[in-house]
């Protein structure tokens, strides 16, 4: 059964040991999804899979076969890009952007954790709704480093995708 990236088929690989970083950049040809510390330290390997965020550095390309993987890439639909990709860019969320694919696909699978109501270590109400504060996100958004200082606008591009964007994600 072959792993699903970005809608289409795509071969497990034949070596076991091969990340899914390396599978997406070196085999697949995918350069967004970035190798930066390649210890999950840094969230700039951040891809979705089921919908869900992972960082790919520390999967086994194998461990996903016959699951839906998306990466920047695929985050884009017919109609252009996904409203997150849009949100960064209107709000600056990005520099040198190299950490951005990493944080828009985690943007993405944060948003989906709060449309489930899953709470944070600083969700003062664990049976609430979550509750959108700048401390809120930026602790949901913890993993993914961004060594620009970027942060503000990576924090106002998801405020405002969740915010005024929600049904679109």
């Amino acid at each position: 059964m072959p792993l699903i990236i970005n809608g289409s088929p795509a071969p497990v690989p034949h070596d076991p040991r091969v990340s899914l970083l390396d599978l997406l950049r070196e085999s697949l040809h995918l350069p967004g999804t970035k190798k930066g510390c390649d210890q999950g330290a840094c969230g700039a390997c951040t891809v979705l899979v089921d919908g869900e965020r992972i960082l790919s550095c520390l999967a086994l390309a194998v461990q996903y076969e016959g699951r839906e993987i998306t990466t920047v890439e695929g985050l884009a639909g017919e109609n252009g890009l996904h409203p997150m990709q849009e949100a960064f860019i209107v709000h600056d969320g990005f520099q040198c952007g190299y950490c951005t694919p990493g944080q828009i696909c985690s943007a993405t699978g944060m948003a989906a954790e709060v449309r489930r109501g899953v709470p944070s270590h600083v969700s003062a109400d664990l049976t609430a709704d979550v509750a959108l504060t700048r401390e809120e996100l930026q602790e949901r958004m913890s993993g993914n480093l961004c060594r620009c200082g970027a942060h503000n606008g990576i924090i106002d591009a998801i405020r405002d995708v969740l915010e005024t964007r929600e049904t679109a994600v």
